[in-house]
């Protein structure tokens, strides 16, 4: 069965949520972005016989309560801090993809008495952005140009001075599309992404962007890591185009670690390799 319900955080600002699922460990999940909305329907349907799934779109994003912020590392670890306090957990599995992967890792450092395990996907490890993101806009231009169709686009899009929803829609499934290495199908599973359009918060996007640099590549971050004593399954597609080397730093600090690396997969691995995802966060979830 299917629950929406409405949470409310420490500062007054409701949150959309959404339980499904019939498995006995209670999994929350942890949306990318920042600035965007829960896109786990896939993911939710993967793992319900395993967990009792919650999602959640962050504050001031997709069906949550439009909102000035704040946007900082910290009011979001303690927006997902009241998720779980509304659902009764006192402890429960986390798993978190791209942005969302190191919203749960800040998360597990600030409470790893409420975290049983926890599950980074797709993230971009602790090292400073010149470790991966140079790296990483080369390669999304290389993907866009296995198409001249999109190349096209980009060049239309970026030229349009100012873009209504329906152009920004456009533009966010344009760049999405380099995210899966099949260049036949990647523009379908980008629409999929897009649907339903729920808008970018782009203020959230930026400034949460610009909060979580700074702690990266710090040494109280590395030390942090390396005192966890929480387990971690880190997953990867090794056709990321955000280089998964980037990673390497996160692995390397902590203590309890497993990686699966999916070969065929981009950065929503559940998309090219559904079965082994769920076998692997299976695994890392452990008997239930």
């Amino acid at each position: 069965m299917t629950k929406t319900e409405t949470v409310t955080t420490g500062d007054g600002v409701r949150l959309w949520a959404q339980r499904s699922g019939r498995g006995a460990t209670p999994l929350v999940l942890c949306h990318g972005g920042p600035g965007l909305w829960d896109m786990f329907d896939d993911v939710a349907g993967l793992l319900g016989d395993l967990a009792t799934v919650i999602r959640w779109d962050q504050r001031g994003c997709g069906r949550s309560e439009p909102c000035d912020g704040p946007w900082t590392v910290e009011r979001f670890v303690a927006d997902l801090d009241a998720v779980r306090r509304h659902f009764g957990l006192d402890r429960t599995a986390l798993l978190g993809h791209s942005w969302g992967a190191q919203l749960a890792l800040h998360y597990t450092l600030a409470h790893p008495d409420r975290v049983g395990t926890l599950v980074y996907v797709s993230g971009t490890g602790i090292g400073p952005d010149s470790d991966w993101h140079g790296a990483y806009k080369e390669n999304q231009r290389a993907r866009l140009g296995e198409r001249l169709e999109r190349l096209v686009l980009r060049r239309e899009l970026t030229d349009t001075p100012k873009r209504d929803e329906a152009r920004e829609r456009e533009w966010a499934v344009l760049h999405w599309s380099a995210e899966f290495p099949d260049a036949d199908r990647a523009t379908e599973h980008a629409e999929r992404m897009a649907d339903p359009w729920l808008g970018i918060n782009s203020a959230c996007n930026k400034r949460l962007n610009a909060a979580a640099r700074r702690v990266c590549g710090t040494p109280g971050l590395y030390a942090a890591c390396a005192g966890l004593e929480v387990p971690v399954l880190i997953v990867d597609g090794a056709e990321d185009i955000r280089p998964r080397s980037a990673v390497d730093s996160l692995e390397r600090a902590l203590p309890h670690v497993t990686r699966v690396t999916f070969p065929q997969a981009g950065h929503l691995p559940w998309v090219e390799d559904p079965q082994g995802f769920r076998e692997a966060v299976a695994a890392g979830l452990g008997p239930g």
